[in-house]
């Protein structure tokens, strides 16, 4: 975690914002244990609903309500929405469901994540992934995915930054 740190204070100096649903604040949590994260990390928010992912982060809401708020498309929405709502450069999001759900015919927990990188006040650049969490608990299916975002974040700085 301190490498992540290390790549956001890099000269540029980034800054970072979350917006999580699945995870439920388990990204923030992870960023806050980083020790000076103050230096780079803004905040952020758990958004669950359609109204406060709409509000808030600026979702679109109809594309949000024909995938129940889960699919890449609405997680990069989230990841912008996140920059824009802290004034960030980065941003990260995460979106999906924390275990099976047979309203929504969900057999096993998995998320979309999202890392948006801002390269100009409108243009962003993304990345984002699915992770699935077969036999994985709620917490654990969470806690997976938080942690895998936060890598992505982290390799692609290294890419980006060196």
């Amino acid at each position: 975690m301190t490498e992540l740190k290390k790549l956001m204070l890099q000269k540029p100096h980034l800054t970072l914002a979350v917006a999580e649903s699945m995870t439920c604040g388990r990204v923030q949590a992870k960023i806050g244990e980083i020790s000076g994260a103050s230096e780079f990390f803004l905040g952020g928010m758990t958004a669950y609903t359609l109204a406060v992912k709409v509000d808030q982060l600026g979702v679109n809401r109809a594309a949000a309500k024909k995938v129940n708020c889960v699919s890449g498309e609405i997680a990069e929405q989230m990841a912008r929405g996140a920059c824009d709502l802290f004034g960030a450069t980065v941003g990260i999001a995460t979106t999906g469901y924390a275990e099976p759900s047979s309203d929504e015919n969900i057999p096993v927990p998995f998320a979309w994540w999202a890392v948006a990188i801002r390269r100009a006040p409108r243009k962003f650049e993304h990345r984002r992934g699915r992770i699935e969490c077969p036999a994985a608990s709620r917490v654990e299916a969470q806690t997976i995915v938080a942690e895998a975002v936060i890598a992505e974040l982290v390799m692609w700085l290294r890419e980006v930054r060196g």
